[in-house]
């Protein structure tokens, strides 16, 4: 399932009757989808607050917020650390018929350089044609949009590899085996050191920890391949959705990528920028689930938890929170808060040329896709797993990682239960300082915590 650029139809108030055997209830319609209006220009942070009323961010403010500029200046490296010679991988279902031209517009609008290379692969086949009244398509192409921008907004000099599948991934294995198929041809092939999932597929809906292993093949060669895979930990807070991909457990879950321990799993914060994108306030975990304006009564916040499928790997034995026998998520956090968009153009069939606004984990995850890469180059090599390495760094206390120590993914959500009207509330986690549930090690300042990764790693 798409764990990104979520935004809920405003205009959807039907609920249905949960499944009270499955422990699942049912909620709004939550859509993959953007911010609805659509702008002839890049909207402002001023002018989303005024009409959209959250805020939205373009890529200089992320730049600067995440302190990437003495990076990009550094007299190190010829033309600083922009992510030269380095490919970041994009997996997603379908794709998006228009993104190397979208990709272009953002680029003029932001005076970003074109990335070295882009290019589209399919090797487990085409795609469909793009159908833009199937919501599924649509919403993929804005996944696709929103992980392409955004990751070269970070390392805007690597390379972009799109890799997209024929199939749908929605819960449980479908799609997975076209994804595995793709992910273990770019590992072979050795086309790109970091690979990016924006999706997710809640543990509950496998029907077992052995289901997976048919899965993991293309994470097991990425170890090997010193190749880093990242994936999205989900926005709906400490719950997620069931099989049928609209009821939402009344437990806490997590969600499979995010939680194999040979996955980097990338959580959701919440940033408050100035137009210089400097921080009006310290980060918090992203939840926006009391945010009547964007939630409208469903569960929207940063997915962590522990996972029922995967024991504590080595590198999280020191934690002192979590369970000592379950593998603890997220690992990292970035912005993700839909209370804090960021610009995104798209052009492809149902979004004609418009500029409008994306969230969500997905968003947090390419954008830590274009850290790795940073690192990578000024590593001079991928590194690979680098879970060890950023619970090193936090032991150390070292000054790239910024901890985030406010907030929480408790989530409440509306639902019908023998056609009595009924708010759930799924109980979370909360941030504190150190390691947590809701923003793993915290969040980064990248002009410390890239070449401190870079050395860790190696």
């Amino acid at each position: 399932m798409i764990a990104a650029a979520l935004v809920i139809s405003l205009g959807s108030s039907a609920v249905v009757h949960s499944r009270a055997t499955n422990a699942r209830l049912t909620t709004f319609d939550v859509h993959p989808i953007h911010a609805s209006g659509a702008n002839a220009a890049p909207p402002q942070t001023a002018w989303c607050e005024a009409n959209w009323h959250y805020a939205c961010y373009q890529p200089a403010q992320i730049q600067a917020a995440y302190d990437l500029n003495p990076l990009y200046r550094s007299t190190n490296v010829a033309g600083g650390y922009q992510g030269q010679g380095q490919t970041i991988v994009i997996v997603d279902s379908y794709g998006s018929p228009t993104i190397a031209s979208d990709l272009a517009k953002f680029d003029a609008a932001f005076s970003l350089p074109a990335p070295p290379s882009f290019k589209v692969i399919s090797p487990a086949g085409a795609p469909p044609k793009f159908n833009a009244s199937n919501p599924d398509v649509v919403g993929w192409a804005g996944e696709t949009t929103l992980d392409v921008e955004w990751s070269h907004v970070i390392a805007p000099k690597a390379s972009i590899l799109l890799v997209t599948t024929p199939s749908d991934e929605i819960e449980g294995t479908s799609g997975f085996a076209d994804i595995v198929k793709a992910e273990n041809y770019v590992v072979t092939k050795k086309l790109g050191n970091v690979i990016s999932q924006s999706f997710g597929a809640t543990e509950q809906t496998f029907t077992g920890a052995s289901a997976l292993n048919p899965f993991r093949s293309a994470y097991v060669a990425a170890q090997a391949a010193g190749v880093t895979v990242l994936a999205a930990t989900g926005d709906s807070g400490a719950t997620d959705v069931g099989s049928d991909a609209v009821t939402y457990f009344a437990k806490p879950v997590v969600d499979w990528p995010a939680s194999d321990p040979l996955v980097t799993a990338v959580g959701g914060t919440e940033l408050s920028l100035n137009p210089q994108g400097a921080r009006t306030t310290p980060d918090v975990a992203w939840n926006d689930t009391l945010n009547t304006a964007i939630a409208s009564g469903a569960p929207l916040a940063t997915g962590g938890g522990l996972s029922t499928f995967f024991s504590r790997p080595s590198y999280q034995a020191s934690l002192t929170v979590g369970s000592p026998s379950a593998r603890s998520i997220p690992d990292v956090a970035m912005s993700a808060a839909c209370s804090g968009q960021v610009d995104v153009y798209e052009s492809f069939p149902g979004r004609a040329g418009s500029w409008s606004t994306a969230c969500g984990t997905s968003e947090a995850t390419p954008m830590f896709a274009g850290i790795v890469a940073l690192a990578d180059q000024v590593a001079g090599h991928g590194l690979g797993l680098i879970n060890p390495a950023l619970y090193k760094l936090e032991s150390k206390q070292s000054p790239g990682i910024i901890d985030i120590t406010s907030g929480n993914n408790t989530v409440s959500f509306n639902s019908t239960i023998h056609s009595v009207p009924t708010t759930t509330t799924v109980t979370g986690y909360e941030a504190q300082p150190g390691y947590d549930l809701v923003s793993g090690v915290g969040t980064v300042d990248a002009g410390l915590f890239v070449p401190a990764l870079a050395a860790a790693g190696s």
